[in-house]
């Protein structure tokens, strides 16, 4: 399901947008989960990353979407932002925070079908490179690029990436299934390894970013046959 949030202050303009996305659901046969957000202040105060698209208003009252929109990038680089306008000018400083288009009122089904489904195709190609991950009080996007490993301590799992390390309340298995395909393996039982940055095997263990992993014996074979076709090109 493809999570939208539309900030909109006007009743009229949100059911239109509102019914839009529930005729393109329709038609594509996707399934979405709307938020509605009557204002920039209620957005920023209440937005969790979450979030696959917002479609966002940028005359708002108490914050305009704009000033949203830069508080929003804060908390999740990665959402598709598009903004619906009646004045074009707002495209050029929307590229200040990373929007992807811009949809002109009034809106014509038309038109915001076109858009929608280019900013689709956006999402799902943020849904390949991140993960959502379930942290205390809600949930985290990470590049799944920048993991470096996950490890079990505990009841919790953490993340150790280029931003730091996240504890999640996900688990190991969990984040193993959505995670396949992608360039893991575990190393032992309390570890999965993104093999691209594995620096090499030593002692037994794995080199992951001056990390010492443990590699253990039942699963010396799969590790390293996993990491020698990931080397190789292939996927494991």
């Amino acid at each position: 399901m493809i999570r939208i949030a539309i900030a909109e202050d006007d009743p009229q303009c949100f059911a239109q947008l509102e019914r839009y996305v529930s005729d393109y659901g329709k038609e594509t046969g996707r399934a979405f989960h709307i938020t509605h957000y009557d204002n920039g202040e209620d957005l920023v105060e209440r937005y969790k990353p979450e979030i696959d698209l917002i479609l966002m208003d940028v005359e708002m009252p108490f914050m305009d979407g704009m000033t949203a929109a830069g508080y929003v990038r804060e908390k999740d680089p990665e959402v598709v932002i598009v903004f619906v306008t009646n004045l074009a000018q707002y495209a050029i400083q929307g590229y200040s925070v990373n929007a992807l288009d811009y949809i002109l009122k009034p809106v014509n089904y038309f038109s915001f079908s076109q858009r929608l489904g280019r900013a689709l195709q956006y999402v799902k190609k943020r849904e390949d490179a991140c993960i959502t991950v379930a942290v205390k009080g809600g949930a985290v996007k990470l590049e799944v690029e920048g993991i470096y490993y996950i490890e079990r301590l505990g009841r919790q799992l953490m993340f150790h990436t280029r931003s730091g390390i996240h504890a999640s309340t996900a688990t190991l298995q969990q984040v193993e299934e959505a995670l396949e395909g992608k360039g893991f393996a575990r190393c032992n039982k309390g570890y999965l390894v993104n093999l691209e940055h594995v620096d090499g095997i030593q002692d037994g263990c794995a080199m992951v970013r001056g990390d010492k992993l443990l590699i253990s014996r039942g699963r010396r074979g799969p590790f390293l046959e996993a990491l020698t076709d990931w080397v190789g090109g292939v996927a494991p």
